[in-house]
């Protein structure tokens, strides 16, 4: 069933949240059929991910979807079957007001952050009534049963599997970026936001037996990264040598571009949310450097995941990957997590293909949000 959905982003921080939202956007679009506008309170973050899209533009067409400038002083359009507020972005008094002047009721659905927390599953789907009348449902992404799942297109693992088979295809994807790695080299993907932790990984891995590259696009890890090469600027291509590891900058990819990019990986640390997803649809070792909350209550969330991802590891792996997860978020020394990460390689790397594939066999969010509404009307 065809409806029109109002998806409202507003951007908190660069690009998650729009991240997102526009995977989203674009996959009803093309997978359901589904009518969809997009509004984004910050269309300079929006073109990096979508490098066509014109930032002055109050109105545009992307991918089929409808990308309009969320104006500061809103102006009457009329109500989607379906609005969607991620992540508490708090709709237009003009937006409610229309809302409540719609003789059918829209559905209005506020989408949360991602969490493995165990009292997701008990609130996924739960109502919120307002004093004025209106009803907002909450809608969880999630790792397990009774969650709204994780995005994940229809052939991404098709394509993944693709990509993984033909190294003619990741050689080419690397040299249209530049990159040239040694024949040996451990690729590594760094995307993260300032730690105070980069300089002991980096002489970690430096100082390691086997040479690694790694690749970092443009982004707020890059002062840090600078600093411990002692130079003023890494401009996108340029290679820094230091021991056995080659630091290389990239440009800032689209989507559909870093999803090569972390397939082409070995390992990848990445940052917030719709890269740390991607990042574990890879199937390689991951480091997540989770955005920090007030009162550390991002702690709760990161080792909430990590209870449930270490399952099946065996113990002594298990404490070297959440030991290193731990260093990385608290900004402490690396080196020895990392050697110690690396001692048990071959099993973080089969287990990260394992976790993929069990999350694959849920529902993906966009089929997830679908259903709920056809089984709302």
């Amino acid at each position: 069933m065809k409806a029109s959905w109002d998806i409202f982003c507003s951007v908190v921080d660069n690009y998650g949240d729009i991240g997102v939202t526009w995977r989203l956007a674009r996959q009803l679009v093309a997978e359901h059929q589904q009518t969809v506008r997009l509004w984004v309170d910050d269309l300079q973050a929006f073109v990096p991910l979508c490098p066509e899209a014109d930032a002055s533009a109050a109105q545009q067409v992307q991918q089929g979807v409808e990308v309009r400038q969320w104006p500061v002083q809103w102006q009457s359009v009329d109500v989607a079957d379906v609005v969607v507020e991620a992540f508490a972005c708090k709709l237009p008094e003009g937006y409610l007001q229309a809302m409540k002047a719609r003789p059918r009721p829209a559905l209005w659905i506020n989408l949360e952050y991602l969490s493995a927390e165990d009292w997701v599953s008990g609130c996924h789907g739960l109502p919120s009534m307002r004093a004025d009348g209106l009803k907002r449902m909450f809608f969880f992404p999630g790792f397990g049963q009774g969650t709204g799942g994780l995005l994940r297109e229809a052939d991404l693992l098709a394509r993944w599997r693709a990509f993984e088979q033909d190294p003619q295809a990741r050689l080419a994807f690397l040299q249209g970026l530049g990159v040239f790695p040694k024949s040996n080299a451990r690729l590594v993907s760094l995307f993260a936001y300032e730690n105070s932790g980069l300089a002991s990984w980096l002489d970690a891995m430096a100082a390691g037996s086997v040479p690694t590259h790694l690749l970092v696009p443009q982004g707020r890890i890059m002062g840090d990264l600078l600093r411990w090469l002692e130079v003023n600027e890494l401009v996108p291509g340029q290679v820094e040598q230091r021991g056995a590891l080659s630091i290389q900058a990239l440009p800032f990819v689209r989507q559909q571009d870093y999803d090569y990019l972390l397939w082409s990986c070995d390992f990848n640390a990445v940052r917030g949310e719709d890269s740390f997803v991607r990042a574990q649809w890879a199937g390689r070792p991951l480091l997540w450097h989770i955005y920090e909350q007030e009162e550390d209550a991002h702690w709760v969330k990161l080792n909430a995941f990590l209870a449930l991802y270490v399952k099946g590891l065996s113990a002594p792996a298990a404490r070297a990957f959440t030991g290193l997860w731990h260093a990385w978020n608290a900004g402490s020394d690396m080196a020895q997590s990392w050697n110690l990460l690396l001692e048990h390689w071959p099993e973080i790397t089969a287990h990260a293909e394992q976790w993929c594939l069990e999350q694959s066999l849920q529902a993906d969010l966009a089929q997830a949000l679908v259903l709920f509404y056809r089984n709302w009307i």
